[in-house]
Parts: structure tokens; sequence; C-alpha cells
């Protein structure tokens, strides 16, 4: 439910040099911290209602639950939330307004390895009355991502593993892909599709990829890209990129969409493949190069 008492907004101001070029670290707190570290963080709060709004702040947790990141209802704790402080639990903002606040997360030294998810949240109410008649909570927050443990970073990584081609129930075309959180990190998945060589040598996309697919350390789960009902069967090649952060995959295939439910699964072409193809050629080249090596010598040796 939409209401005018109800219209805020939040984001981070900053993120760690390390991550500059993460885009999941520019609205996230993703960070990994050896046991006994603290950090901060500055958070703008904003009013975009055309009322004064009075907005509360506070830490709740959160986990991943059927591939979805699973917040916990209203202010409910888990052990991250314990750690988790901010230098102010509410601002008021008259209309179009703006606030910051600073947030600190301090693990303790006899923390465990480990990732955990919270959520830092700014909630406004507006009660009913006599044009209102309906109590509206509307909060908006920042998701945490933190890992703990000493030394390096665990990996993210994942596999695209295999392509599906679906007709929709309200007749639109998707490609299902089943991708698999390979790495020790939590990974949301975002990504494009694009076509080409359809029917009459047609082309089209790129098709952004359905979002709220996140995958913990292990699990698999499909991610996917919903198309237009005009777009025909095919067939059609399709190249798909997903990605999390800073990983990016790409991968491509052969497909054609079914008339009703779930065509058969095709396994996409390995960017495995792609790679020896380009060390297949390197070695071909320095062989090429070598034998022109010892030709010129042997000129050289036959001229002296």
């Amino acid at each position: 439910m939409e209401d005018t008492h109800g219209k805020i907004g939040i984001r981070l101001l900053e993120a760690p040099v390390s991550r500059r070029d993460d885009p999941r670290a520019r609205s996230y707190i993703v960070d990994h911290l050896s046991p006994g570290t603290t950090i901060r963080r500055r958070l703008e709060i904003s009013n975009t209602s055309g009322d004064a709004q009075h907005i509360d702040l506070y830490p709740a947790g959160a986990d991943i639950v059927r591939n979805r990141f699973a917040m916990a209802r209203g202010r409910t704790p888990n052990e991250l939330t314990g750690w988790v402080s901010l230098d102010r639990s509410s601002l008021d903002l008259p209309p179009g307004g703006r606030g910051t606040a600073r947030v600190a997360i301090e693990v303790p030294p006899a923390a465990s390895r480990g990732e955990r998810y919270g959520v830092v949240w700014a909630q406004a109410v507006a009660e009913a009355d006599a044009a209102h008649p309906v109590r509206v909570v509307s909060r908006v927050g920042i998701r945490l991502y933190l890992d703990i443990g000493r030394g390096g970073e665990p990996p993210s990584d994942f596999r695209i593993e295999e392509l599906t081609p679906v007709r929709a129930p309200d007749g639109r075309p998707q490609l299902a892909a089943l991708v698999h959180n390979t790495g020790a990190r939590a990974l949301d998945m975002s990504g494009s599709l694009s076509l080409s060589d359809g029917p009459g040598g047609l082309s089209a996309g790129p098709f952004a990829a359905d979002l709220g697919v996140t995958l913990a350390p292990g699990a698999a789960a499909p991610v996917t890209v919903t198309l237009d009902r005009r777009i025909p069967d095919g067939p059609w090649k399709v190249e798909l990129t997903l990605m999390s952060g800073m990983v990016k995959r790409t991968v491509s295939a052969t497909v054609t969409f079914p008339r009703a439910g779930a065509g058969t699964p095709v396994p996409p072409d390995s960017g495995l493949l792609s790679l020896f193809g380009v060390l297949g050629g390197l070695a071909a080249l320095l062989v090429a190069v070598a034998v022109l090596a010892v030709r010129l010598r042997r000129r050289r040796a036959a001229a002296g």
C-alpha cells in the first residue's frame, strides 16, 4: 500500500576502497572482516513525501530462505544485529528533507567463521486518522552481508549449468538458467539475455533477468529472463550474461521456445571451450614463430 505519509528512502554514502568496482557494495554493506574488527558506514535517509516524517532507524535479522534474501519480521534480531549500532535511533525530516546516520559493526574477538545477514531499516509510520483510516508502516533498508574469518576473503563464483526455454502461463517466452553457487559467499543474481540468428535473421534484446534470486554458498536455483510475447519460437542463438558483484559469466546456446510448458534443457556452450580455443590459437602461433625462427637460422647458416 502506498501513502503520501510513507515515502522514504535510504542509501549508502560510502563503501570500502577495495570494493569500489563492486556494484553490490554501492547498495549493500558487503564485507569480509576478521574477529575483533570494527567498520563504520554513513547512510543517507530521505523524505520524498509532502509531509514531515518521523523516521526510526534500527537493525534487524535476515537470512537466505528458498533462494531469496528473507528479512525477519519487525525488529527480530539475530547474531549479527547484536554487533550493529547506530549513532542515532531516529530522525525528523521535513518534506523533501535529507539526513545522515552512521552505522557501526563491531565484530567480537571470539566470533566464529561464516557469513551473516541482516538489514539496517529506516521506518516511518502514518497513524490512522479521519483522512487515512488505515495505519501505514513504510520501511526501506540496507542489506548486510558480513563474512567473518581470518585471512583473505573466501572466493565468490558461480556456474551456469543448463538453459531451459519455457512458455509462461501468460504466453510470454522465458529462458530459465540453472545457476550453481560454487563459491563461499552469497550471490545476488542479475544479468541480461540477447537473441540473434532468429527466424529471418531477426535479433532481439537485451532483456533483463528477473531480480530477486539470492544464492547461498553451494545452492543452485533457476534465474529467469522473461521476453516479449511477440518473440517468435525460434530457433534462436541466445547469449546470456549473469553477474553478482564483480563476478560475471557469459554463455550461449541455441534454443527454440515451446508452445506451452518447459522445453528440453540445453547445456550452454562452455566458456572453458572458448578458453581452450584461445589457448590453442596462441599455441599454434608460438609453434609457427618457432618454426620460422629455425628456418631463418638455417638460411643464415647456409649463407655464411
